[in-house]
């Protein structure tokens, strides 16, 4: 994960600088301070752990429910900064936003918000789910009943030429598809990414035409 021995600590008082990012996305969520204490407490439970001014040792989430899952973290060449990427469960900022940053720190991702909102939802839900995501993630067949039925809407709306109706029935396909896929463990920077190796590879093979 980070070798601890390495971080600089010293320069910054005892704490580096930790910047958080999302890493479906690529946002940036929040900068936050750590001392070594919350780095060893990061790693042991691969959940952030930050230090703050006014509160002293701090888990991200622990109140709100509003966790950030580690999935790596990097020291910066001076070792006295670090990349946390992590898949947060939630907003990040206090404000409610998904980001500390605004629109900036969202990096314009409709996707990766409603991916956040879709992964929160998971982790709350119930057997019989409370909200309507929560009642397709406990209900195989009625999901599969909902992706279905949006994917024949969508053509539907297409075949009749309404521009405005297949977007919109376009906008609910990627919905119920994104919460397909996310019963099944897969989210959706896992779909962005095969598109994006796609992408390099036509880009590879115009070259190699060329």
């Amino acid at each position: 994960m980070i070798d601890l021995e390495r971080l600089d600590f010293a320069k910054g008082d005892g704490f580096v600088t930790v910047v958080c990012q999302d890493h479906r996305t690529g946002g940036v969520l929040m900068v936050a301070r750590a001392d070594r204490e919350a780095l060893e407490r990061t790693i042991a439970t691969s959940e952030m752990h930050y230090h703050s001014r006014t509160r002293g040792p701090w888990h991200k989430g622990a109140t709100s429910g509003n966790v950030q899952r580690v999935v790596s973290l990097t020291a910066d060449c001076d070792n006295d900064a670090v990349l946390a990427r992590v898949i947060p469960v939630g907003p990040a900022c206090h404000t409610g936003a998904v980001s500390c940053f605004g629109d900036a720190g969202e990096a314009g991702d409709a996707t990766g918000a409603l991916q956040q909102v879709v992964s929160s939802r998971q982790v709350s839900a119930g057997p019989t789910g409370e909200s309507y995501t929560q009642r397709l993630l406990a209900d195989r067949n009625l999901r599969l009943k909902k992706l279905g039925e949006e994917a024949s809407e969508l053509a539907v709306a297409c075949a009749d030429g309404d521009a405005s109706r297949a977007t919109a029935e376009a906008a609910d396909l990627v919905y119920h598809a994104m919460v397909a896929l996310t019963a099944l463990g897969v989210e959706w920077h896992h779909v962005q990414r095969v598109l994006t190796e796609r992408q390099q590879g036509t880009k590879a093979s115009v070259k190699r035409e060329a």
